[in-house]
């Protein structure tokens, strides 16, 4: 019986041994995190090359560049100054719109989080650049947006602006969310935005809504 006794606790040692070694699935990234060993770069085919360029060190984007020929200077900033935190880029989920030499715009979703950003980046030495850190990008396939336009959000209102014009348009939420930009979804389901139309379902008051809004870009 002692032995039986002895047996059995044995057993039940070997069980709960097998079950702490299990592996913990790892969270589901937004898109494939390997290694950035290469630098990512956009340029334009106008007379004077302007070029948005992306170094990468230690598996990670490192420093900003852009620039064009006779510019005289390379404008450059990192990417942890910028956003205070680590990124990981895939070139697969990367957009750039170059506008001459006037400015780039620069679009991109974290791969470990799926955030979206978005960099207005002037040439003029003179203008700053704007980040977005709540950008809805279309690298997400419930977002379908026109690929001419660049769409964010504040918790209370979605923004839409034309890449190349600036020109602008909105639609309110009717209140404040309380929207983690890391998780989207969760507030935001999914979006169809044109530059006529603009298409939300959202979760306002714990339910989900429609909303739905004519615009005229100005």
């Amino acid at each position: 019986m002692k032995q039986t006794l002895i047996a059995l606790a044995f057993a039940a040692l070997m069980a709960a041994g097998a079950g702490s070694c299990k592996s913990e699935e790892a969270p589901k990234t937004f898109c494939d995190t390997t290694c950035l060993k290469d630098s990512i770069k956009f340029t334009s085919n106008s007379k004077l090359h302007p070029y948005v360029n992306i170094s990468a060190k230690n598996c990670l984007p490192d420093t900003l560049e852009w620039s064009y020929s006779g510019m005289g200077v390379n404008r450059k900033t990192g990417f942890t100054y910028l956003f205070g935190a680590t990124v990981n880029l895939n070139k697969d989920y990367i957009r750039c719109v170059i506008n001459d030499t006037s400015f780039a715009w620069l679009l991109f979703n974290d791969c470990s989080t799926g955030r979206g950003f978005q960099l207005k980046l002037p040439y003029d030495k003179n203008q700053n650049f704007s980040i977005k850190t709540s950008g809805i990008n279309n690298f997400d396939p419930k977002f379908s947006i026109d690929s001419s336009l660049v769409v964010n959000t504040d918790r209370g209102n979605l923004y839409v602006e034309d890449l190349m014009t600036g020109k602008k348009a909105m639609m309110t939420f009717g209140q404040k969310l309380d929207i983690d930009y890391d998780a989207m979804h969760e507030y935001i389901d999914s979006v169809h935005i044109t530059p006529q139309k603009i298409w939300a379902r959202v979760k306002i008051d714990k339910a989900w809504k429609e909303l739905e809004k004519t615009i005229e870009l100005k």
